[in-house]
């Protein structure tokens, strides 16, 4: 079991949510998130006066997955985040972090039926 953490840009929220519901990815978390990473934020426009901003914002998908869905899941998101074919700077992070238990409280189904 699997805790897929994908940090993406919101515009590409809806599009993802439509691709990983494809391959039947269905159960997700999405949470605003605000960060920088090499762009270290961006200069803007307000009535006129120039302003910097150093957080950009993002969304949080919290995915956990079985071992089989992994890399679909994996190959889905990475494509279909991208902004542009070759992706930008700012595109988003993707980490996988190992999960040693799961329990459904609905009825405390453990392990890798609880994720489903």
């Amino acid at each position: 079991m699997r805790l897929i953490l994908a940090l993406i840009q919101p515009t590409k929220l809806r599009a993802v949510q439509e691709a990983l519901a494809k391959i039947g990815v269905e159960r997700m978390t999405v949470c605003d998130a605000q960060g920088f990473g090499r762009q270290k934020g961006q200069a803007a426009t307000y009535r006129g006066a120039e302003y910097k901003t150093n957080l950009l914002r993002k969304v949080a998908l919290e995915i956990a997955v079985n071992e089989d869905f992994l890399e679909p899941t994996l190959e889905t998101i990475t494509q279909v985040a991208r902004t542009g074919p070759d992706g930008n700077i700012g595109d988003g992070k993707v980490f996988v972090l190992p999960v040693e238990e799961v329990i459904r409280l609905s009825d405390t189904v453990r392990g890798p039926e609880g994720i489903s």
